[in-house]
């Protein structure tokens, strides 16, 4: 019977694996002994330490010493118990729909369970530890092996603390390292210059030998520098068969994962299967099933050489893939818009002031949901917990008035992990405004800098918390982020505010996303202080908003971005109290001190005139008022109106005695002339207000 490829492909891999001689030993010595040392073995390290090496060769030292071992890859499996359950019983042999507990428990022979990628199942982390593995019967030595450490609650389990052994993997020995390198036949005069740059860390060693083998008499020859990975990947890529495949894995590099459409999409090709299966084929390529992506260290070399080296196709890459993810948005919902949109963020991840605030390893795979009403006590408890019980009786409130604008973050299993409000500031009522401060300060700041139309609506971000680590950066407080972005396509937003216990912590990346802090809308609730941010969306709509960051990420020097300043929008006065004020403004024409106090300074009128920008409002204004009044002046039927007009307020005479004789009228009728001119000063501004502010 002819042997098989998988048997060619283990025995490859046996023959490269080197070293871990005391992860191997002990895990040898475990399965020998009756009562093993531990019965879940926790490894952790950076990606391309070799983990899931390490987890093969555990393998097949379980089926050497005749157990069943049962391998799973987490980045295959969706995070829900129903999924996990019914991959582990495919891999045991059977029925998805039986007990994989029940299956092993049937067994004569001992089990080993190793599951790699095990971030990915975070969200069912609390599940696996407290429900799933302790089902398990005792013959059972599960490995869990993962970027990640244990979580705090694995360690902080008595019951737990004697039947785990963790263990954190490192770069090879430097001994191993000459090992591994000798038996990819790297030349035995070169070995010491590459252990000496790669320092036996095992994906350097293996871009080291891989140019070895494309490159027949290839040196190794180090420059003066002191990142090992960017001098491997430099050069590699100069032998790469072409300009395409260069651009191809500059493209991979750029986006959080790579599918063969997406990658012609950015490279402009009709069919990019064969530069697709090229960069399949590279060492530091890895794969998962939405598509392709670098390792991360080979990710961020890639990524800042291009940008160094040719910024211009740096940037036309970074505008294709936002063009495709903007295409992909208004197509798609639920978690795929979730994942669609954090593409989006990902694309900013180099840039220092928006770094350090998202978990960049979030899979979008916690899910938003609509709150049920029975979880409004268990939310109110995680408000209490982080701002106190003042706080919490607000979330209670707010939760109970406006539960249709209530996000909740569930994990795996559907617990939440996180909530937000997006409260309609335009629905609340004067009570709602007297029982929350922060809403009675941002409906006031409404009304008197950016007023709502009657289409328009205003959004609160008023609470948005994790269960366990309130506003602090993590992964439910990055999803909690790409929902925003969300909400800010809904039609008709205008205004959106957010409440941060830190707002300090936020300003560098909300000055890039361009929120304006606003002081005076800060409040204080309990003990708790919070400060205030706020973005006019009639100023800066989203589609201009996301262009924005999109020029900033690919500043060829980027500088720290200045706060923006608050943007004071007309007011949205009706015509009586634009009327009023005209009539204000006129009394008050000779006193531009006191002009400045009028609100047709922030009318339509004014605050759209060509020549705003540069300043001078009550200029304007008393030019337009002057303007109303010579459009009397033009006309015979008005002309009364006008002088009287003129010499009260334009070029007033000492008192209104006196006008009236200047023109030469009775005071009567010269009282009369003047109301009458007022009033159609007023008609003319109101009606240019309404041109105006149809516009």
């Amino acid at each position: 019977m002819s042997s098989r490829l998988i048997d060619r492909l283990n025995s490859a891999r046996r023959q490269r694996f080197t070293g871990r001689e005391a992860e191997l030993a002990l895990f040898a010595q475990a399965l020998r002994s009756p009562e093993p040392p531990f019965f879940v073995l926790y490894v952790h390290g950076p990606g391309g330490v070799g983990k899931s090496s390490l987890l093969r060769r555990f393998a097949r030292l379980a089926q050497d010493a005749g157990m069943d071992a049962i391998s799973l890859d987490a980045r295959n499996l969706e995070p829900t118990t129903v999924a996990f359950q019914a991959a582990l019983a495919l891999a045991l042999g059977e029925s998805p729909d039986r007990s994989p507990a029940a299956i092993i428990a049937q067994r004569a022979t001992r089990t080993v369970l190793l599951i790699d990628t095990y971030e990915m199942l975070a969200p069912l982390d609390d599940w696996l530890r407290d429900v799933f593995l302790p089902e398990l019967p005792e013959q059972v030595i599960t490995v869990l092996a993962g970027r990640h450490p244990p979580s705090p609650a694995w360690r902080a389990d008595p019951g737990w603390q004697p039947l785990l052994r963790t263990l954190a993997l490192r770069n090879l020995s430097p001994e191993e390292g000459r090992a591994y390198l000798s038996q990819r036949h790297v030349p035995v005069d070169d070995l010491q210059t590459v252990l000496d740059f790669t320092h036996s860390y095992p994906l350097a060693l293996s871009l080291v030998a891989d140019l070895y083998d494309q490159r027949p008499g290839f040196h190794f020859k180090p420059l003066e520098s002191p990142d090992i990975i960017k001098l491997l990947l430099e050069q590699f890529l100069q032998r790469t068969p072409g300009p395409a495949h260069r651009a191809a894995l500059e493209a991979c590099a750029l986006v959080r994962v790579t599918t063969e459409s997406l990658l012609a999409e950015l490279l402009l090709m009709p069919d990019a299967h064969d530069l697709f299966e090229w960069l399949r084929g590279l060492s530091f390529i890895e794969t998962r099933p939405g598509g392709l992506f670098p390792h991360d260290i080979a990710r961020e070399v890639l990524v800042a050489d291009l940008r160094w080296r040719n910024p211009n196709w740096y940037a036309e890459l970074h505008r294709r893939a936002r063009a495709h993810f903007m295409r992909q948005l208004p197509a798609t919902q639920g978690t795929e818009q979730q994942l669609t949109l954090f593409d989006f963020v990902y694309l900013h991840r180099d840039n220092p002031a928006v770094r350090p605030f998202f978990e960049w390893q979030t899979s979008g795979r916690t899910s938003p949901d609509q709150l049920h009403e029975q979880e409004i006590d268990a939310l109110a408890a995680m408000v209490a917990q982080h701002e106190g019980m003042a706080s919490a009786a607000l979330a209670r409130y707010w939760l109970a008035h406006q539960p249709e604008n209530v996000v909740v973050f569930r994990d795996g299993v559907g617990q939440p992990t996180g909530f937000m409000t997006l409260l309609a500031l335009e629905r609340t009522t004067a009570e709602d405004r007297r029982h929350d401060p922060a809403m009675a300060l941002a409906w006031d700041f409404l009304q008197r800098a950016a007023p709502l139309r009657n289409d328009e609506r205003a959004t609160y971000f008023r609470f948005w918390l994790a269960a366990d680590t309130h506003q602090a950066v993590s992964p439910t407080q990055s999803l909690i982020f790409i929902n925003m972005v969300r909400h800010y396509f809904q039609p008709g937003l205008a205004y959106t505010f957010y409440a941060c216990l830190d707002p300090e912590f936020w300003r560098p990346v909300f000055a890039y996303a361009d929120l304006v802090r606003l002081p005076e809308l800060d409040f204080v609730v309990g003990t708790c202080a919070f400060g205030v941010y706020g973005h006019d969306w009639r100023a800066q709509p989203p589609l201009a908003w996301l262009e924005l960051l999109g020029q900033r990420e690919i500043a060829l020097s980027p500088e720290a971005v200045k706060p923006p300043a608050p943007v004071v929008r007309p007011l949205a006065l009706n015509q009586e109290d634009f009327m009023a004020a005209v009539e204000s403004a006129l009394r008050d024409y000779t006193r531009p001190d006191v002009l400045h106090n009028n609100p047709l300074l922030r009318s339509h009128l004014v605050m759209q005139h060509d020549d705003y920008a540069a300043g001078g409002a009550v200029g304007i204004l008393r030019a337009l008022l002057k303007q109303a009044a010579e459009q009397m002046r033009a006309a015979p039927k008005e002309l009364k109106f006008y002088r009287a007009v003129y010499h009260t307020y334009i070029q007033p005479a000492p008192t209104q005695e006196q006008a009236a004789e200047l023109i030469d009228v009775p005071f009567s009728s010269y009282r009369r002339h003047l109301r009458a001119g007022m009033t159609r000063i007023a008609e003319i501004l109101w009606q240019a207000e309404v041109e105006r502010m149809e516009r």
